[in-house]
């Protein structure tokens, strides 16, 4: 079935091209009068054209890894995965979360050296942990340019609805003099409907001003996410192809024994990129007896076969730690290959969150 869908995909997409080649052939034949209209209608096409390919690339390339598709694709810690906005995100992040101020732009710079900067760093903070400027002060001390790092912060929940968010994100820019953040999450869905919608809208106002390049939720549940996908489409409706934005990234809590398949099937029909932060469940199952046989098989430590698994499984993962030894630790996961009889057997049906869980909320 799945196969059978992908071979014609590129029939969808060639009609459609073919479609929007007689739209554009027809509005040229329109009296002169309708210039502007014609012009107008001539870029919608070419939009909704963009749109359509853009999020068939997207899909295929955000496709779950077995071990062997891995192997494949040369994983590595350059790879990166191209979202729907249309920018790429590098497949392993460094996460900041809890990191004192005073230590942040110290263990950050050290990722850089470290090798998360071979293609771009992706470095998760926020404003709750009071580390945004320190982690920007790092973007900056680092020699590398700008380009190559890849830089998200997030909308905290006390900051919800939209002159809240727009006040948040302008916060942002100044506590990092950056020019631009490459991607901006909503932190949990808190604030209630009209709370979270106005935050959305916000967040796209910045996107389309050119201050943000990409954006996402972290901590939605599938109501949460069918809610946001409404939303987008009636923002559509009122101003227009592509005028409502996209949902590139979702950040969970994501491990074995926190699959949340129910999610992760939502956003890989979507092509929306899956973000991993506890990858390693904050080492609370490293004695796991799932995990022994790996370490020993594989001669590598609990959190790099779990940091692999959620590689593997298609994900970002955002491994933190302060500590120096442990940064350099959870970048090298590229030297081995889980096969499949590995993946299969990390496989739980357990719902056990070792952080909060706000996807349960029905705020």
């Amino acid at each position: 079935m799945e196969q059978a869908q992908a071979q014609a995909q590129p029939l969808r997409i060639a009609q459609y091209l073919h479609n929007a080649a007689d739209e554009v052939a027809l509005l040229s034949n329109l009296p002169a009068v309708n210039e502007g209209r014609i012009l107008q209608n001539i870029m919608d096409a070419i939009t909704r054209v963009d749109r359509r390919l853009a999020r068939v690339e997207t899909r295929l390339l955000a496709r779950p890894f077995s071990s062997k598709s891995a192997a494949m694709a040369g994983l590595d810690i350059s790879s990166r995965y191209r979202m729907l906005s249309g920018y790429e995100i590098p497949v392993l992040g460094y996460g900041v979360y809890q990191t004192p101020a005073d230590a942040a732009e110290d263990v950050v710079l050290h990722a850089f050296r470290t090798g998360y900067r071979h293609v771009g760093l992706l470095v998760d903070s926020a404003r709750a942990y009071r580390n945004e400027g320190p982690c920007s002060d790092a973007i900056k001390n680092s020699g590398l340019p700008r380009s190559e790092i890849f830089f998200t912060t997030k909308v905290p929940p006390r900051s919800m609805g939209y002159e809240q968010t727009k006040a948040s994100i302008e916060s942002s820019f100044k506590q990092t003099g950056l020019d631009y953040i490459d991607l901006y999450l909503i932190h949990a869905p808190y604030g209630g409907k009209e709370g979270r919608n106005g935050t959305w809208r916000a967040l796209v106002e910045a996107q389309q001003a050119g201050k943000i390049r990409s954006l996402g939720v972290s901590n939605y549940g599938v109501h949460h996410l069918d809610e946001l996908e409404a939303y987008i489409k009636e923002l559509e409706s009122q101003k227009g192809t592509g005028k409502g934005g996209e949902i590139s990234v979702g950040q969970w809590e994501l491990h074995p024994w926190l699959g949340r398949s129910d999610i992760v099937e939502w956003c890989q029909k979507r092509g929306v990129v899956l973000e991993a932060y506890c990858p390693i469940v904050r080492g609370s199952r490293f004695d796991d007896p799932l995990l022994k046989p790996l370490v020993k098989k594989y001669g590598k430590t609990p959190a790099q076969v779990l940091i692999r698994w959620s590689l593997q499984k298609g994900f970002v993962p955002l491994p933190k730690s302060a500590t120096k030894s442990r940064i350099e630790e959870n970048a090298d996961v590229y030297d081995f290959e889980l096969t499949s009889e590995d993946m299969k057997s990390l496989e739980t049906e357990e719902y056990a969150p070792c952080s909060w869980d706000p996807t349960t909320s029905r705020d």
